[in-house]
């Protein structure tokens, strides 16, 4: 007896069922078993990150007499804060735009050299990692003083008659900063431009592009999530700067950080630092949603 076609689908259909009801058990065990297995990792992060958050945001609604209150936050709006929380902003805007201004050539010129030579350029970059942030804040202090180098120079060579204030302002600050921040920006940005094909470049040459107009409409477009990684990771850590301001800025230099270790250190208030804490984390977060949407920072690491 010779089946239709359509019992033929049906009994293909029948005998292949049992096979997809197994493969979505299996399916199911693994994803459990992967449950399992990252559960401790999710809970150490819980522990270690989110605990900390959550009791940092807890001691801010809290007085000296653990009294539930708002006025932690309040004080947010002292003239006092609000100078500090400027004066931070504009030391982060000046060291990031610095940064970019030095690391994207830099970077492009690291993606053009030959491996070697490239190689040796990145150990000089990298070279400041292997020396203590104290040490590099100090030795900036010893050459930027009044009789430092930089002065002493200048005058030897007819170029100034006084020394330059170059510390305990915001000068030193920024130059201190810089120093310490350039390789957050040179990382990513030379990442992200090692990634982009140089065969767009040669295509855009072949259709009577000229180098600059190649460079601008291929090439930086495409670098564009390095840079704003960059970007992000340098304005969030010097958000949160605090050695390199209190050697160089000499007291003279309030960055927020400094505000908090004041009020913790001089005034034993636990509430008011935390509500500082969770003011730069909120402002840290936001300015990382912005980052990622408008350049979409993940693509990065998406190529």
């Amino acid at each position: 007896m010779t089946l239709s076609l359509s019992d033929r689908l049906q009994a293909t259909s029948d005998r292949e069922a049992p096979n997809h009801a197994e493969l979505r058990r299996d399916g199911e065990r693994e994803h459990r078993r992967l449950l399992g297995l990252t559960t401790p990792s999710f809970l150490l992060l819980g522990v270690i990150l989110y605990l900390p958050i959550g009791w940092l945001f807890w001691l801010s609604l809290l007085d000296k007499n653990d009294a539930f209150t708002f006025e932690n936050y309040d004080r947010l709006f002292d003239p006092l804060y609000i100078k500090t929380f400027t004066t931070t902003f504009e030391i982060s805007v000046v060291v990031t735009a610095l940064c970019i201004l030095i690391g994207y050539p830099l970077s492009y010129l690291l993606t053009q050299l030959p491996r070697r030579a490239a190689a040796i350029c990145m150990i000089a970059v990298l070279l400041p990692f292997w020396t203590s942030l104290l040490v590099r804040t100090y030795a900036w202090l010893v050459i930027l003083q009044r009789k430092g180098l930089v002065n002493t120079w200048l005058q030897d060579w007819g170029l100034i008659d006084a020394p330059l204030k170059l510390v305990h302002n915001q000068t030193g600050t920024v130059i201190g900063m810089l120093h310490i921040m350039l390789p957050f920006m040179v990382l990513p940005l030379y990442a992200a431009m090692k990634t982009i094909p140089r065969d767009y470049l040669r295509a855009a040459a072949n259709c009577g592009a000229s180098p600059i107009r190649a460079f601008w409409q291929i090439f930086f477009p495409l670098s564009l999530p390095g840079l704003a990684a960059g970007f992000t990771l340098v304005f969030v850590l010097c958000l949160g700067f605090y050695v390199t301001p209190v050697l160089l800025g000499g007291g003279r230099v309030q960055m927020w950080a400094m505000r908090i270790e004041t009020n913790v250190a001089v005034y034993f208030n636990w509430g008011a630092a935390s509500s500082l804490g969770v003011a730069l984390l909120a402002v840290t977060l936001v300015i990382l949603y912005l980052a990622n949407r408008a350049f979409g920072i993940n693509k990065i690491y998406g190529r």
